[in-house]
């Protein structure tokens, strides 16, 4: 029995082995960054998912085709609705993503991607990757940009999370050798980890930043996590205007809520898992995860989305259009920026700023007591269309 079983388990390593080696020789072979200057149209696609998804992505829409009228009427952009990434269909296919659907998603230079649901053990679903980690592989994704900013308390981070190793990678991949022996894998390369901290680096160059951060548990997990701290020291060098400092994932969970420490941390550049945690623990200084978006940025394609879940409860229990939408709609913000109305992406975050964190005019509680998805989108529009909204969003950083 335990000989059959080892047999078994090195079989099953030796295929992940070799899928992960193909990988790691598709990378080398990488394409140039898409120019979206170049592109008329660039097509946007608008999933909705599942939950709560449709209900804040039809906001999310409707904000960024008030932001983008000239561009449609141009031609310059279009949008395009894909259905079928729901947890009904996706387990219909048995898939993470139906291949008609992934066809329709690749016809997309960019999507703007509601919550989909991931099954766990004891759903009635069979047991489907996620949609997410299917579609970052799919698509490449790998850069997962999250930024957190919190201007009364001082708080500007930006973290670059690698989207396509790490624990989650190999998440659906796990083995029950014996009935009493589970184990699952995680993985690190070197082309993957090199990519995304030079990411991280490059935007701290771009944007005047002084400091990156490389957070690991490498003293533990010394291999894997040992690739990727090493990585980021020697990529270090050739940045010699950029600080560079590294810190283990559980002490740094605890330094994002010391106060002396936070505003300290600017860029950070982390695996996938602990990149996962530590966005969702910032996300609660600027409200909660409902108000952070993200970006999953890759060369050839790129997939923005709310950082949250479906939500299914809200759902059945009749209160999805109290959803709030403004972590959506700030994916759409780094959306904008990212296929180059970086001018319209600043007032879309500003006027979010504003509304969820400075006036607070409307308050999201998810129930009936609180406003409506639409009441928050049309809050948002009244904003873009003041006069002196940079000058409330100082003064507001002043506050």
């Amino acid at each position: 029995m335990a000989t059959e079983a080892i047999e078994r388990a090195k079989q099953h390593f030796a295929d992940l082995i070799e899928r992960q080696l193909s990988r790691v020789e598709e990378m080398k072979q990488q394409q140039d960054w898409t120019d979206y200057g170049k592109l008329k149209p660039i097509i946007i696609g608008i999933i909705g998912g599942d939950g709560i998804g449709p209900y804040i992505a039809e906001e999310a829409r409707r904000i960024l085709e008030f932001l983008l009228n000239d561009e449609l009427k141009s031609g310059k952009v279009e949008f395009r609705t894909i259905e079928g990434l729901t947890i009904e269909n996706r387990a219909k296919h048995n898939k993470a993503i139906p291949d008609d659907v992934l066809a329709e998603i690749k016809k997309c230079h960019v999507t703007l991607k509601g919550p989909t649901t991931t099954p766990r053990k004891g759903d009635p679903w069979p047991n489907v990757e996620s949609a997410n980690v299917a579609m970052r592989k799919e698509l490449d994704l790998f850069a997962n940009v999250r930024p957190v900013r919190v201007p009364s308390q001082g708080i500007d981070w930006v973290f670059f999370r690698e989207n396509t190793e790490g624990a989650y990678a190999l998440g659906s991949d796990g083995l029950d050798v014996t009935p009493d022996l589970a184990m699952d894998f995680t993985v690190a390369t070197s082309q993957g980890a090199e990519r995304i901290i030079r990411v991280a680096f490059e935007h701290a160059k771009k944007n005047g930043i002084n400091k990156v951060t490389l957070v690991t548990k490498a003293n533990v997990v010394k291999t894997t996590d040992g690739k990727f701290l090493k990585i980021g020291q020697d990529i270090a060098k050739e940045y010699p205007g950029i600080e560079c400092d590294d810190w283990y994932i559980d002490i740094m969970t605890a330094k994002l809520v010391d106060e002396k420490r936070r505003t300290q941390f600017k860029v950070m550049a982390l695996p996938n898992l602990y990149g996962d945690i530590l966005t969702d623990e910032a996300a609660e200084f600027q409200g909660g995860v409902g108000t952070a978006g993200s970006a999953n940025i890759g060369k050839q394609y790129a997939m923005f989305e709310a950082i949250h879940g479906s939500a299914p409860r809200m759902v059945t229990e009749n209160r999805a259009q109290y959803a709030d939408p403004s972590s959506l709609i700030r994916a759409g913000a780094f959306l904008l920026s990212h296929i180059g109305f970086p001018e319209k992406g600043k007032a879309l975050e500003m006027a979010l700023d504003i509304c969820g964190q400075y006036e607070k005019r409307l308050v999201m509680t998810g129930r009936s007591n609180g406003a409506t998805s639409k009441e928050f989108g049309d809050y948002l529009m009244e904003k873009l269309e003041a006069p002196e909204l940079e000058k409330k969003w100082k003064a507001f950083q002043k506050a």
